[in-house]
C-alpha cells in the first residue's frame, strides 16, 4: 500500500511541502507546521489488521521496524527507506503499574510510562530518531548542511547528538551555561558534538539557534520541527497497544515547551480516526511553578500564551518561558479537555521522595507530574476509579545531584521531608544491630 505525508500549516493555509525540506514554519502565515497523513489510504488497512501488524513488529520485528518507533512507520514518516533509517532501537518502554504509589495518593489505578528507559535516557529519543533520519534521507538527495542543530536544557541535545553520530552527520548544541546536570552536559559532549555553552537561559539559545536556521546555516531539530512530534506520538500508540487497545482515562504530562502535549494528542487522535480505539483521554499538562506560562495563561482563560522569563527550577529541563508548541498545547488541551497544574519546587520534591519510597526512582520532571496529579486528586478532578498513566520523561540517574541534595537536606528553601541520608557508623555489631532496629520500628 502507498502511504504518504506531507507537512502542512497547522492553522490550515494552503500549500503542502516534503519532509525533505528544511522547512519550519508556514511560508504564508509564519505559523507553525503540521504533518498531514493521508488517512484515506490507511483506512485501507482494516483496525484489526493494524493491530496484528503493530503486535508482529513489536519488539522483534526485523530491524528497523522492532523500534517502537518504526514499528509504526506508516503512521509516522512514509517513505523513508531502511538504509536511511537511524535508529538505537528506541521506544517499547515500560508501562509500570505504581500500585503501591497510586494507593498512598488515593487512586486505584495508576501507570507510569517510562519514557527514560531509552538509548540516551529520555523521551527525546523517539523523536529524533525521526528528525535525524529525514535528514540523513535528505542528505543523501542532496540537502547541504553545515550542522544539524538545537538549543537544549539537556535532554534535546543528548538525542541529537547520539543520533548525528550514529548518522555521521555534524551537530551543534546550544545549551544555558550551568544551568544543564552534569549528566546532561557529559553526553553531547562525548557523542563528538560542538557544545555552546551560552551565559542565557533556554529561551536565549532558542532565539539563535531559530536565526541560525532561518539563515540556511543549520537544519533546526528542535520541537517547533514537526517531525519530533511525529516520533513522540508513538508513546501514546505504545500506551494503547500496552493496555490492550484501550485507552486511559487521563494521561498526565510534565511539560516545557509543550510539543510533547500535541505530540500525545495527535497519537491518541490517529488512533481513533483510524478506528483502533473509540475515544481519546483526558490530558493533564504539568508544569513547574517558577516557568509556568501554559498555566498561567489557561487557568485564566487565554488564548494566548505568553512569553515569561522562567526562574530557577529543580525541574531544569522544562524551564522554558517562551514554549514553542503553545498553540500545539492550546489545540491539545481543547480536543482532550484538558487542564493546566503546576507544582512548587516543594512540592516537586516531595513528590519526588515519596514515589521512590515506593519502588519508582523520579526525575524532577516526572515529580512535577506527580505532585500535580496528587493536587488534581485532592481537587477531585482526578477521581480514585480513574485510570491514570503518568509520562515519565528521564531517567533520573541523570540528576543525581538533585537527590542526593535532597537527602543530604541542602537543597536551599527545601525542607527534605523525606530525607533518608547515609548513617556513618564505626564497624561495630552492636551499633549496627541498633541501627537496623530503629530502621524496623520507623517502617511500622
Amino acid at each position: 500500500m502507498h502511504h504518504n505525508a506531507a507537512f502542512r500549516c497547522f492553522a490550515g493555509c494552503p500549500g503542502r511541502y516534503l519532509l525533505t525540506q528544511p522547512i519550519y514554519r508556514c511560508p504564508t502565515c509564519g505559523g507553525l507546521l503540521d504533518v498531514a497523513h493521508d488517512l484515506d489510504a490507511l483506512r485501507t488497512r482494516t483496525p484489526d489488521a493494524w493491530k496484528r501488524l503493530f503486535e508482529d513488529r513489536y519488539r522483534r520485528g526485523p530491524w528497523p521496524l522492532g523500534s517502537g518507533v518504526w514499528g509504526k512507520r506508516e503512521w509516522v514518516a512514509p517513505g523513508i527507506p531502511d538504509d536511511a533509517i537511524v535508529s538505537t532501537d528506541e521506544g517499547g518502554t515500560s508501562l509500570l503499574r505504581a500500585d503501591r504509589y497510586a494507593r498512598s495518593i488515593g487512586l486505584d489505578e495508576l501507570w507510569i510510562k517510562q519514557c527514560g528507559a531509552s538509548h540516551t535516557g529520555s523521551f527525546k529519543d523517539l523523536g529524533m530518531t525521526v528528525l535525524v533520519s529525514v535528514v540523513h534521507h535528505a542528505v543523501r538527495q542532496g540537502l547541504r548542511v553545515r550542522a544539524v542543530a538545537c538549543a537544549s536544557t539537556g535532554d534535546t541535545s543528548a538525542a541529537l547528538a547520539a543520533y548525528g553520530a550514529a548518522a555521521g552527520l555534524p551537530v551543534a548544541v546550544l545549551l544555558p551555561r550551568g544551568k544543564v546536570s552534569t549528566a546532561q552536559l557529559v553526553q553531547p559532549i562525548a557523542s563528538g558534538a560542538i557544545v555552546l555553552a551560552l551565559d542565557t537561559d533556554f529561551d536565549g539559545c532558542m532565539a539563535i539557534v531559530q536565526r541560525l536556521a532561518a539563515d540556511g546555516v543549520v537544519y533546526l531539530a528542535n520541537s517547533m520541527n514537526a517531525l519530533r512530534i511525529e516520533g513522540q506520538k508513538t508513546v501514546a500508540i505504545e500506551i494503547a497497544q500496552q493496555l490492550g487497545w484501550t485507552v486511559p482515562d487521563w494521561v498526565v504530562l510534565p511539560s516545557g515547551n509543550l510539543g510533547n502535549a500535541y505530540a500525545l494528542y495527535a497519537g491518541f487522535r490517529m488512533l481513533k480516526d483510524l478506528g483502533l480505539t473509540t475515544r481519546i483521554p483526558r490530558l493533564a499538562v504539568a508544569q513547574a511553578e517558577r516557568a509556568a506560562p501554559l498555566y498561567r495563561a489557561w487557568t485564566t482563560g487565554q488564548r494566548e500564551v505568553r512569553p515569561i522569563t522562567a526562574g530557577d527550577t529543580l525541574a531544569s529541563a522544562i524551564r522554558i518561558g517562551n514554549p514553542v508548541s503553545a498553540p500545539r498545547a492550546i489545540k491539545a488541551l481543547d480536543e482532550m479537555d484538558g487542564v493546566v497544574e503546576e507544582a512548587t519546587e516543594a512540592e516537586l520534591c516531595d513528590a519526588a521522595a515519596r514515589a521512590d519510597r515506593t519502588g519508582l526512582y523520579t526525575c524532577p520532571h516526572t515529580a512535577v507530574a506527580l505532585a500535580a496529579l496528587e493536587k488534581l486528586e485532592r481537587r477531585g478532578v482526578v477521581r480514585r476509579g480513574d485510570r491514570v498513566v503518568v509520562i515519565s520523561t528521564a531517567s533520573a540517574l541523570k540528576f543525581t545531584e538533585f537527590k542526593v541534595q535532597y537527602h543530604e537536606r541542602t537543597l536551599p528553601e527545601i525542607e527534605s521531608t523525606w530525607a533518608n541520608p547515609p548513617i556513618t557508623l564505626p564497624p561495630d555489631y552492636d551499633r549496627v544491630l541498633d541501627a537496623l532496629e530503629r530502621h524496623a520500628a520507623a517502617m511500622t
